[in-house]
């Protein structure tokens, strides 16, 4: 994905659901993201970095920013319509790394995660899980754990009442919402290939590893089904 150029091809993601579908539970490197306005426990996570292959930390950077932006002007642009409340920004802590992120309602950072603090009302997210994903996938892991983490800033937003008990697949839904909804907008573009990195992504963070557990975010397929209800259906179709 990229920032928009005036006039552009754009691509829906529909065709993600069938990718994902072929591709290894396990590929590229896991992460478990907290639910809101936690911190979780923190694993060795980090160690898996040191097979980490080089990446443009620059281009990375350009990314993790347009990523926020677009994300943030989609939200912006139609909180109000959606659900009939004003809207405002989550604060962006943006990168840290290891165990030197910001602290959550008292609780440490978790090395190679992504979080929302609910306390804070912040995102942040450590810049070795970004790299990882960013070499081993593509630029759409940034997007997806950046509008991932931003799904549960506006659960955050919501009546308790339009919050899923199933609270990280409605993250995903809202994910998909927002980042169709950017390119249907013109804020980003959806490039060829964007599709097939979104489902590694998600089959990547899908909780099938011994420290997590799979009712909290859903398995592969439970998530990638979650995310394209929020691509073909839109917001309304999450909460």
């Amino acid at each position: 994905m990229t920032a928009a150029d005036p006039v552009f091809r754009r691509l829906r993601l529909s065709g993600l659901a069938a990718t994902v579908a072929v591709l290894a539970v396990a590929c590229g490197t896991p992460t478990s993201a907290p639910p809101a306005g936690t911190a979780t426990t923190a694993t060795a996570e980090a160690e898996r970095t040191s097979t980490t292959a080089p990446v443009d930390l620059q281009a990375m950077r350009v990314d993790e920013q347009t990523a926020v932006k677009a994300v943030d002007t989609f939200w912006r642009t139609h909180f109000a319509e959606e659900f009939g409340k004003e809207y405002q920004s989550p604060r962006v802590e943006g990168g840290y790394v290891g165990a030197n992120g910001p602290q959550c309602g008292g609780e440490p950072s978790v090395p190679f995660n992504a979080f929302y603090c609910g306390p804070g009302d912040f995102l942040a997210w450590d810049e070795q899980l970004m790299e990882a994903g960013y070499s081993q996938i593509g630029d759409a892991w940034i997007y997806l754990i950046i509008a991932h983490e931003w799904g549960h800033a506006i659960q955050a937003r919501l009546n308790r009442d339009q919050v899923s008990v199933q609270a990280e697949l409605q993250a995903d839904c809202l994910a998909g919402a927002a980042l169709q909804g950017a390119a249907n907008d013109g804020v980003i573009k959806i490039e060829p290939g964007d599709s097939e990195e979104l489902a590694q992504t998600l089959a990547a963070v899908a909780d099938d590893y011994p420290w997590t557990n799979e009712s909290d975010h859903g398995n592969a397929q439970e998530r990638t089904s979650a995310f394209s209800t929020g691509v073909q259906g839109g917001v309304s179709a999450c909460a």
